[in-house]
């Protein structure tokens, strides 16, 4: 099965790009463990370099990664400029970074930049976590922390976000994502109250019943009992 390295960058002392309460590691973290989240469900393996407010070096992250074989490594970040100056999402490989990189970097541009970011491209750099790590490695920018119309949208689509990135990486790895269950209202408080109809030891009587039941109309379905 799959392996995945997460990186939520800075944290601790180093909050990276901040803009008036906001803090790029915090908004990292926060999203990134929700989509680790996402994976996990599918059955997919996700290490994280961190998995609180904590300061971690560059060399860290690289050697904590290096400790085992991944199928990717993938780095989330915020970007910043001049305070509204900016905005939308990039997506990096390194500078040689080979095709199953470039392929999940651009799946998750295009995802982002579906839900409304600018397109800022897919672009390539020598950044510390994708020169020292082993794994095909790509680093997100997800919009500008720095850009109030950014941020809503990083507000806003937050969910979204999540549940596109999940898709994209587990697309990679050839998984499937699972859909998560919307609970109805009546799941969510509400009392509902259930009419059965028969039980059976043979499951082709079952069946036969629930045939005739949709037959006349009524809305009837099997359930298993042990």
């Amino acid at each position: 099965m799959a392996r995945l390295c997460f990186d939520y960058g800075h944290g601790g002392k180093d909050g990276g790009a901040c803009y008036k309460a906001r803090k790029e590691s915090n908004d990292v973290l926060s999203l990134g463990k929700a989509i680790a989240v996402e994976v996990r469900k599918c059955g997919i393996t996700v290490d994280e370099t961190r998995r609180s407010d904590v300061a971690v070096s560059l060399s860290e992250r690289s050697n904590f990664e290096n400790k085992n074989a991944y199928n990717y490594f993938i780095s989330f970040h915020r970007n910043a400029f001049q305070p509204e100056k900016a905005k939308g999402v990039e997506t990096y490989t390194y500078l040689n970074q080979g095709a199953k990189a470039k392929v999940l970097a651009e799946g998750i541009q295009s995802s982002l930049v579906a839900l409304g970011f600018v397109n800022r491209g897919v672009k390539t750099a020598n950044f510390h976590v994708l020169r020292e790590t082993k794994a095909p490695s790509v680093l997100i920018e997800i919009g500008f922390i720095d850009n109030t119309d950014d941020n809503n949208l990083f507000n806003k689509k937050r969910n979204e976000i999540i549940k596109v990135l999940a898709k994209v990486i587990l697309d990679k790895v050839g998984v499937k994502y699972v859909e998560p269950l919307v609970p109805t209202q009546t799941e969510i408080g509400q009392a509902i109250y259930r009419v059965m109809e028969g039980s059976y030891s043979v499951r082709k009587n079952a069946e036969n019943q629930v045939q005739k039941l949709k037959a006349i109309g009524v809305d009837a379905k099997i359930m298993i009992f042990k």
